[in-house]
């Protein structure tokens, strides 16, 4: 049974329901409101369905109208109607839909007829499935019933065909042993031939060859005598190393008129070599973290001018190739957006966009387009460009707010720590971006303790150490082989006790499908409920993105003790320095997880660490 179907404008503007309209029961939750955060803001309307609790949701469009109409019924009914009544409901409103109207109260009566004449061919459809079922399986009951003639030649064809193929089996065991046994003398021969060849070559080494040996010997004397070393021992060759040839050393290039000292390239810490505390002096000396400045993200260092000049000398492109001209409103067919969808996809995944994810971009963009009205001399190309555009700027900019600053000074009215975890695969710099995020907190005035719960890996405890002693901060440690959660526990009870603003929490790394560290993880977050769990990941991977974060999620929502699995929160994303224009794990992590991401790390000091510029990303992802 058909629970609601409801029909709005993209702006959110709701024109008719069929709970209003026909008296229905109102839905339970709001599974329309979770299709719309989830799903279309998304860009993931090419999805065939979207379920919420025990709703499934289908949905189709009137692009060229800006209408939605969607279509809720219980998950478990299966109904084989909906796309068809959804494809009526959309042709009969759109003739009588008015922008300047807002009530179509008068539609529940067409809907009523469309609803009837849907079931009655969905039924009809069901029927001729069990028929065409049926008359599959009829001729072959009637075949296993046949003469009994039949049955026995079948059943000596059978015995035949095994009796033969016995046959064939132990003639082709023979053939094999006797495959076996050439392959094994052959393998043996070889094996003799090198074995001799060993034996030869230590014959030769030695002098000796076939018994004689004057035969091939080799000459002390001689080789005494071309080396000048006559009064050497009778056996004994010394070898004389050949003198090296007169290397010419480039010299130091002197750019002012006073040579320079050389100065020694040593950047360790002298702290670190004494064992004793960093100066406070050593600290400021960092200078500001690039997480308060306002900054360019992207390596595209190409200003809008000079791309308008660029596109005024009419250069060709990777979209230039796609120009197709509309004369008249025209209505866009799919075939007529593939040709520059496909380009478009090439360009996402050059730029290191998991292959998945473009493709689903690409077919969310399509769908959004599918029917649209052009005008005349538009290029299709540059119509599909500005819908990705659009596309990717809803994607990567957060749906929420993700003001840290902010929350910490609410965490510590209540009187409680800010808690932060970080999370994540082995060796993506969890440790090091840890303590770029406390030195930007530090630099805004609130207390830092860090919690060392990586038990597993050696010398992590020791290297976390190390950040704290650089950044003058308290640490909490236990040492090793203990229990994370209970360490994290701990931890944020004396923070509570000497009122430390945040706690940040340095978790093992992990691969996602490790299941007894990320049942450790699990029991973590869920015994100790932090304020964000942050998963660090790297710039540099691609399909694999999609895979990590997957697993990251459903782990932590299957192994979950709790009604409600806390899955991850943020993402920051590291080695970001190291990927020139190739930007696409950014849009890939955040399309799988629907997490925003929160920091940016961008080089090896404490001041590397940026906020994502969302337009230069999507700037550099189209370029």
């Amino acid at each position: 049974m058909l629970e609601e179907l409801l029909i709005f404008t993209r702006g959110g503007l709701i024109l008719w329901s069929s709970c209003r309209a026909l008296g229905g029961a109102a839905l339970k939750g709001s599974p329309i409101d979770a299709l719309i955060r989830s799903c279309l803001l998304e860009e993931r309307s090419a999805d065939a369905s979207f379920s919420q609790d025990t709703y499934a949701l289908k949905w189709t469009f009137n692009n060229d109208l800006g209408l939605v109409f969607v279509a809720v019924y219980q998950r478990m009914l299966h109904l084989l109607y909906v796309d068809d009544l959804l494809a009526a409901v959309r042709k009969e409103f759109s003739q009588i839909y008015d922008p300047k109207r807002v009530s179509y109260d008068g539609f529940g009566d067409v809907f009523r007829q469309l609803h009837l004449e849907a079931e009655a061919r969905g039924e009809a459809m069901r029927k001729s499935k069990q028929q065409n079922s049926v008359s599959r399986v009829v001729p072959a009951g009637a075949a296993a019933a046949g003469g009994g003639g039949k049955k026995s030649g079948a059943r000596g064809g059978l015995q035949r065909k095994s009796s033969e193929s016995g046959k064939d089996d132990s003639d082709g065991g023979d053939s094999r042993k006797e495959h076996g046994l050439t392959n094994g003398t052959s393998v043996a021969k070889g094996q003799e031939n090198k074995d001799n060849s060993h034996a030869r070559a230590d014959v030769v080494v030695n002098g000796k060859e076939n018994g004689d040996p004057n035969d091939g010997a080799f000459d002390v004397n001689t080789l005494r005598r071309k080396m000048g070393n006559k009064g050497g021992k009778k056996n004994d060759v010394k070898k004389v190393p050949k003198a090296e040839p007169k290397r010419n050393v480039k010299q130091n290039r002197v750019w002012d008129d006073k040579p320079k000292k050389n100065e020694k390239l040593d950047f360790t810490d002298p702290a670190d070599e004494r064992g004793d505390e960093v100066t406070e002096q050593a600290l400021v000396h960092q200078g500001d973290s690039m997480m308060d400045k306002d900054e360019i993200v992207s390596s595209d260092s190409e200003d809008d001018e000079e791309e308008n000049a660029e596109a005024g000398q009419k250069k060709k492109g990777w979209f230039s190739s796609m120009f197709k001209s509309i004369s008249g409103n025209n209505v866009l067919e799919k075939a007529d957006l593939q040709p520059a969808l496909k380009a478009l996809k090439d360009r996402l995944m050059t730029k290191n966009v998991a292959e998945e994810i473009a493709e689903k971009l690409c077919e969310s963009v399509a769908a959004s387009l599918e029917g649209k009205k052009l005008g005349s001399f538009t290029r299709i190309s540059s119509t599909v460009q500005t819908a990705m555009e659009e596309a990717l700027l809803r994607i990567l900019t957060p749906r929420r707010s993700i003001d840290i600053l902010r929350d910490v000074h609410a965490a510590k009215e209540r009187g409680k720590p800010y808690v932060v975890v970080f999370v994540g695969v082995n060796g993506v710099g969890k440790s090091t971006n840890l303590a770029k995020v406390a030195y930007w907190l530090l630099q805004h005035n609130l207390s830092v303790m860090l919690a060392a719960c990586d038990t597993f890996r050696s010398g992590a405890v020791e290297q976390l150490r190390t950040h704290a002693r650089r950044l003058q901060i308290p640490i909490f440690e236990k040492g090793y082989e203990k229990d994370p959660a209970v360490v994290a526990k701990e931890a944020i009870h004396e923070a509570t006790r000497n009122k430390s603003d945040v706690v940040l929490v340095d978790t093992a790394g992990r691969m996602q499908d490790n299941e007894p560290l990320m049942r450790a993880l699990s029991k973590l977050i869920n015994l100790n409920s932090p304020d964000l769990v942050l998963f660090v990941g790297e710039a540099l991977v691609g399909n694999d993105a999609v895979d990590q974060l997957n697993k990251f999620n459903q782990k932590l929502a299957d192994l979950s003790t709790v009604p409600t699995a806390r899955l991850i929160d943020g993402i920051l994303l590291t080695k970001f320095d190291t990927i020139d224009d190739k930007v696409g794990a950014a849009l890939s992590m955040v399309y799988i997880s629907g997490s925003p991401v929160m920091f940016v790390g961008c080089g090896q000091s404490y001041t590397d660490l940026k906020k994502l510029n969302v337009k230069s990303i999507v700037k550099t992802l189209l370029k």
